[in-house]
């Protein structure tokens, strides 16, 4: 197992983590973009659960890595339909922010790969 992908995977899944934490916990700069695309309220903490499971899942990658594969898969399947979501709200200029979680979660595929 290279360093490489250790710190690929452990800031990957701080980064996703913090997401998720940030709408449990309602965080304002999660939650108003989320009211903005018309994302209903009882999707939050299953799209909050999803994420911390992502981002778990990314780390007992580092023992199992088809667990890490299929969290990484899966987390990429989540940040585009955050982008879709994004697109179809025509929030253009909101669009770099699931960008930023997706490249990270693609790194630590291509890594793990």
């Amino acid at each position: 197992m290279s360093t490489t992908l250790i710190t690929v995977t452990a800031l990957t899944a701080a980064w996703v983590g913090f997401s998720g934490i940030s709408l449990l916990r309602r965080a304002d700069f999660v939650v108003q973009p989320l009211i903005a695309y018309g994302v209903p309220r009882t999707w939050w903490t299953w799209l909050a659960a999803a994420k911390l499971a992502g981002a778990i899942g990314l780390l007992a990658g580092l023992a199992v890595p088809a667990v890490g594969i299929a969290a990484a898969l899966g987390l990429t399947a989540y940040f585009l339909g955050a982008i879709a979501t994004v697109l179809r709200a025509r929030s253009y200029k909101t669009l770099p922010f699931p960008v930023l979680y997706l490249a990270p979660v693609v790194a630590t595929l291509v890594v793990t790969s």
